[in-house]
């Protein structure tokens, strides 16, 4: 009989004992129950715990806490299986099923591919590539499918989620009352108190599996002076600022009040002492009553060209202001005896970095670089040179378009920040969403990642839906499985996802999709170049290439169909996906192709068409597909809007 012995003592190590064991026994049903035992001393079976209790090196690890490092060294009745700390442990038996052969392609059970047979011997020992590999809350989000992705990411190799905002109600209500499906599914109103009940859930899941969790965000800019941003009221006004509190809000225009009348978008007074320090105490206070966050991130408010105009403010920029903020802040906390990691955030209008500012504790602070209005249809050129940096022109300013001249401003932040760099990337918001394929965003995805190492950024967290699973989960794949072993190649984790999503004619499925990104290319749909083509979709060339996308669906439906069925329930449902993909990339095909020829009336009654006949089917691909984040997306298409040009918001 197999047996698991548990070297070190730990609810993690616990939970990665069960996930062993569970696994063991799907692989090798006829192998009779295997043993649980908690002993330090056990020479014999598999020995799951820290490598230190183990006596094996970690010196490579800066921070044991931070830094995954795996050990294997098994046969085939057991071994060791280790890690420095104990989410390590646990990413440590998920390292040994993948090089047993099984694999994880979507969330749920659906999603997972174990085969039966023996388990082999393993020998291996990895510290992963980057140090923080997460993602955190955007898009329409739903608990069920919530849960299922964090379970999920372990099991990939990432380490980190982050939940913005105390209460993430607008993020559930993008579901539960999606706009754009009212028609076929009747809006369900959901509540702050069962929202926030969910996210303490979701904390659980996180704590059990040893992930980093990474928390709020915006909101740090009203909150602190009663501007209750996160309830059930829907719709503010500056009434809502109470009396007491409007000397500290951002004047703008010679008036003080709600930016946009939405609080999350309304920056404070950061010349005003007074204001900085109700903002830092108002940090102080959640990070005492939220103990279980290892990373809390400080930001300011959303949007861009939104700060405080009055004549204090103006005497410095508003990242000299907030370096300020965070030095408060940091003595608080350190007068208070607190650990707390803080993460502060170089995004829109903090893209400029301090000019005569600087942190005093950079052991507190990870900065964490946004760029959110960068180019997604090109990573940075072969021979890329020194960009001119703009001059700050206070909520004046334009914002850097291409990565190479995102990661100059950087550069400038660097000058005075010696501290760790964390990413803060947007590959899975908007922009996934105009890739109907995912191969153009995987390779976006991977190469920004080996990007961001070289250029001393430790890791990213994605600010995302969290169903990016449709056509099918090959791109979240690319991105966890490069953020663990930067040796992978692009080709090597593509044929890795393909293959065992759709067997030994994986390569058929792949040219597919290369076909129909062929007639649909990402920068056209998404006007990522939008500057080159003036935002203009007419374009009648393209619209014979677009109008071939339902010959290739339907070459494609019979590839498709000759592998409707397979043994395993993971392929099946990946190949079932692609039958529901090719119905949506004949609407989208449709609907663009009136926008090419320049029937917009045309164009706007088959958007419509596609909206509702796509929607009726969203609770049966509900957990791979964001029906809100696509179709909020294509509104834009639809209005010609330029992703570039909209303002900036997370809610």
């Amino acid at each position: 009989m197999l047996t698991i012995n548990k070297i070190t003592s730990s609810p993690v190590v616990d939970f990665a004992a069960e996930e062993l064991k569970k696994y063991l026994r799907m692989m090798m049903p006829d192998c009779g129950n295997i043993k649980i035992s908690y002993d330090p001393n056990a020479k014999d079976g598999f020995l799951l715990g820290l490598m230190q209790d183990l006596s094996l090196d970690t010196s490579d690890a800066e921070d044991v806490a931070l830094d995954d490092i795996i050990y294997l060294d098994t046969t085939a009745e057991g071994g060791i299986l280790a890690g420095d700390n104990p989410r390590a442990v646990l990413l440590a038996v998920y390292e040994y099923l993948n090089q047993n052969g099984c694999r994880f392609l979507f969330p749920g059970i659906d999603g997972e591919l174990i085969p039966m047979q023996d388990v082999r011997p393993v020998k291996y020992r990895h510290k992963a590539f980057q140090r923080y590999r997460g993602y955190a809350t955007e898009g329409g989000c739903n608990q069920i499918d919530l849960v299922s992705f964090i379970d999920y990411l372990p099991k990939v190799g990432m380490n980190v989620f982050m939940i913005e905002f105390p209460i993430p109600v607008s993020y559930y209500r993008h579901d539960y009352e999606n706009p754009y499906n009212t028609e076929n599914y009747p809006p369900e109103k959901l509540s702050s108190a069962q929202v926030l009940q969910w996210k303490r859930q979701l904390e659980s899941e996180m704590e059990k599996r040893g992930l980093q969790f990474h928390d709020m965000g915006h909101g740090f800019t009203s909150e602190p002076f009663g501007i209750v941003t996160y309830t059930d009221k829907k719709g503010f006004t500056d009434e809502d600022i109470p009396i007491e509190s409007r000397e500290f809000v951002a004047m703008l225009g010679g008036k003080r009040g709600l930016y946009l009348k939405t609080p999350l978008c309304t920056n404070f007074c950061m010349s005003n002492p007074k204001a900085r320090t109700k903002v830092a105490e108002h940090v102080l206070k959640y990070v005492k009553g939220h103990e279980n966050v290892d990373y809390l991130h400080v930001w300011l408010a959303d949007g861009s060209n939104n700060y405080c105009e009055c004549e204090e403010c103006q005497k410095k920029r508003p990242a000299d202001f907030y370096v300020m903020l965070l030095n408060e802040i940091d003595e608080m906390l350190t007068a208070a005896g607190s650990d707390a990691r803080i993460a502060f955030i170089s995004y829109v209008d903090t893209t400029w970095a301090p000019e005569t500012e600087v942190i005093k504790n950079p052991a507190r602070f990870t900065l964490l670089f946004a760029p959110i209005y960068r180019s997604y249809a090109f990573s940075l050129p072969e021979n890329r040179e020194k960009s001119v940096l703009l001059p700050y022109r206070r909520n004046k300013n334009t914002f850097p378009a291409t990565f190479a001249a995102s990661l100059d401003y950087l550069d400038e932040w660097k000058k005075s920040w010696k501290g760790p760099c964390l990413a803060f990337e947007y590959h899975f918001w908007r922009h996934f969403n105009y890739d109907m394929t995912g191969l153009e965003m995987s390779h976006r995805v991977y190469d920004d990642v080996h990007i961001y190492k070289e250029n001393g950024i430790d890791g990213i967290i994605e600010d995302a839906t969290p169903r990016p699973f449709f056509p099918n989960g090959f791109v979240f794949y690319t991105y966890a499985r490069a953020l663990y072993d930067g040796s992978l190649s692009y080709e090597e984790i593509m044929e890795d996802y393909f293959s065992h999503a759709y067997g030994e004619d994986w390569r058929l499925f792949r040219d597919y999709l290369a076909r129909i990104l062929d007639a649909l290319p990402y920068d056209y749909f998404s006007r990522d170049c939008a500057s080159k083509r003036k935002n203009v979709y007419r374009d009648t060339e393209r619209a014979k290439k677009i109008a071939s996308i339902r010959e290739i669906t339907k070459e494609g439906r019979a590839l498709i169909e000759a592998h409707f069925d397979h043994e395993e329930r993971a392929r099946t449902v990946a190949v079932r996906l692609l039958y529901m993909h090719a119905d949506l990339c004949d609407m989208v095909a449709d609907f663009m192709e009136a926008k090419a020829l320049g029937d917009e009336e045309r164009a706007n009654e088959l958007f419509e068409h596609a909206r509702l006949t796509f929607g009726r089917g969203c609770r049966e691909y509900h957990t791979y597909f964001d029906h809100y984040a696509f179709f909020a997306e294509i509104v834009n298409v639809n209005k010609l809007k330029s992703p570039q040009n909209l303002e900036v918001f997370d809610i």
